[in-house]
């Protein structure tokens, strides 16, 4: 994986090097070209709710392990906290936020050597007066004190400059001597392979932070990828991240890399985020993972044409077999599902694989997906992906990570579903039933593409269909489509009673059928006989009776899990089936007939 990352990087021209990493900035003090105080600018998206800030692709960084080096406190050079700049905020009398705000400012005079305005900026912060005017209108701007700050001075952004590059590699090769080209002979004798470029290294032991996790259980500051906390996970008297080598500058690639897919390719899915990349780059439409994250943006083709989802995914499948996309054809994908947990990455699954497997994937995931509109109408629109997690539980942040991690997994190499999410699907349906809430398409579909892998991995003949099938050969689909019909039955005899038939006796009907349906078909004797319209009564007796051939021989005495998913999906197709216009036009004419 970390050898595809540097890849990667390669390919993207991230520029990465030890010391150095991109970082994003949303307040900078601004000077005039003599060094004075002109006021603090919010920069970035200042429109947008959450302001990322402007990112600087090149700044200058000490990594955990810089900073916690030779006893000393330090700070990071041009672009730091508005604590440490300014001693802003709660902290700003704290001991060890002092040190810091002073080591920024001997920074800044020593790299006044190689230009002048880094010594204006110097003497700025240095100013009891200028500073105090900075701190108030920092707090007016209620800029939070872990907001990044850095400065412009006449227009100009010195952090976006290179001039102060060599000296900054200069500096830290004289702090931290293994990084440069001062090496001892104890070093020399430490050297080891590095798992991304298989040279001989000095490893490096704290490995750069890996950024934009901490909303699904990261730290703000960054999570360590590669990290040995326990002495029982190392080897050899190793430490730290010496236990995996890699060097500081193959360190710096790989994390540059997945920073950057992070922020521009991580997508949050529960409490997990995935990201994934390709070999060789695509043109964004091309992209089938899209499809998973919001089938409806895809609807429009050229701005005339509809297209679904399900559709673009076989257009673009039959463009790799018939050639007409050649450079897609030997294309790969890579993706990761990750988490943050105390400091560190978790990589909760790495997934690889031809481009074109990962189409012909999410076609299916499509195919299998698809269920008969609720009212009848059609076809429901393709569920998005979080639509289909968010079927099995209450509320999305009840969502496991490992379930998530799964499932995504399912979408893209075609897997069967877990059986868990069976359970959890329906009983969620069973609540909507009982509460009569609407049906949920994501839901019924989930059930229906549970069945359709089993069958598949099993080699089983395919029998659940989208919409109503009339010959399915298990009992139990076809005691869920009984309960539809007792249930509209009692509607058409009575009107709304309030708790029917479904909501008494759905949840014990699903799961010991036998001991109920007895009952259930003595009281639709009563509600035929309440009928008016003999029609409308010969033609629920006709229904009732063709579903009973599909029943054979007796009533199941109890149904398991999965035969409780074929009852709910031959209840929900039966009703959709009975909403359909035709079906209601046959109804009409049967009464005008009689």
């Amino acid at each position: 994986m970390l050898h595809l990352l540097k890849e990667y990087a390669e390919k993207q021209g991230i520029s990465a090097e030890a010391g150095f990493s991109s970082k994003d900035i949303r307040w900078i003090i601004d000077c005039s070209v003599k060094g004075e105080f002109l006021d603090v600018i919010e920069i970035g998206d200042v429109e947008a709710k959450r302001n990322p800030g402007k990112t600087f692709t090149k700044c200058p960084d000490f990594n955990f392990s810089d900073m916690k080096s030779g006893g000393i406190t330090k700070s990071h050079f041009l672009v730091e906290t508005a604590d440490v700049v300014a001693l802003y905020g709660k902290k700003s009398e704290d001991e060890k936020v002092k040190l810091k705000h002073k080591y920024f400012i001997m920074l800044l005079q020593k790299a006044s050597s190689v230009n002048s305005d880094f010594a204006k900026i110097a003497d700025l912060l240095e100013n009891e007066t200028t500073l105090q005017r900075i701190q108030s209108r920092l707090t007016e701007l209620k800029v939070r004190d872990v907001d990044k700050i850095t400065f412009r001075i006449n227009d100009s952004y010195p952090v976006d400059s290179d001039f102060w590059h060599q000296w900054w590699r200069d500096y830290r090769a004289n702090l931290f001597p293994k990084d440069g080209k001062k090496q001892s002979k104890k070093d020399k004798t430490n050297l080891m392979r590095c798992f991304v470029s298989g040279e001989l290294v000095n490893p490096q032991k704290v490995q750069p932070k890996i950024k934009k996790l901490s909303d699904v259980g990261g730290l703000a500051a960054g999570d360590a990828l590669l990290s040995f906390k326990q002495d029982s996970f190392c080897s050899y008297e190793l430490s730290q991240a010496e236990n995996s080598a890699v060097s500081a500058e193959e360190s710096a690639v790989y994390s540059a890399a997945l920073n950057q897919l992070i922020k521009e390719h991580g997508t949050r899915i529960g409490n997990a985020k995935v990201v994934h990349w390709f070999k060789e780059t695509i043109r964004p439409k091309d992209n089938p993972l899209e499809f998973l994250y919001d089938p409806d943006s895809f609807l429009k083709i050229d701005d005339t044409e509809e297209m679904a989802a399900q559709e673009k995914a076989k257009e673009l499948l039959n463009s790799l077999k018939s050639g007409s996309k050649p450079e897609l054809h030997n294309n790969y994908y890579y993706a990761l599902t990750l988490s943050g947990a105390s400091g560190r990455v978790m990589v909760r699954d790495w997934m690889e694989g031809q481009f074109e497997n990962l189409v012909d994937n999410i076609k299916l995931w499509f195919e299998d997906f698809e269920i008969v509109h609720r009212d009848g109408s059609g076809t429901a629109k393709p569920p998005k992906f979080m639509a289909v997690l968010g079927a099995t539980v209450r509320d999305l942040k009840d969502l496991p990570a490992p379930f998530i991690t799964k499932m995504w997994r399912v979408a893209l190499t075609g897997e069967s579903i877990p059986q868990s999410a069976l359970a959890e699907a329906l009983v969620r349906m069973r609540i909507d039933i009982i509460d009569n809430k609407t049906f949920s398409h994501a839901r019924m579909g989930l059930m229906k593409a549970y069945h359709i892998r089993k069958d598949k991995f099993f080699r089983k003949e395919q029998t659940m269909q989208p919409s109503l099938n009339p010959n399915h050969p298990e009992p139990a689909y076809h005691c869920g489509r009984l309960m539809a019909v007792f249930a509209q039955l009692q509607y058409a005899a009575l009107g709304d009673v309030g708790a029917g038939v479904v909501q008494r006796y759905y949840t014990s009907a699903s799961a010991t059928p036998a001991l109920v349906f007895g009952r259930l078909t003595n009281t639709s004797q009563h509600h035929l006989n309440k009928l008016d319209n003999k029609g409308l009564a010969n033609w629920f007796e006709s229904k009732i009776g063709n579903i009973w051939n599909g029943i054979k021989d007796s009533v199941p005495s109890t149904l398991t899990l999965e035969q409780q998913s074929l009852f709910a999906l031959g209840y929900y197709h039966q009703m959709a089936d009975m909403k359909t216009k035709k079906e209601d036009k046959e109804n009409n004419n049967k009464v005008e007939n009689n």
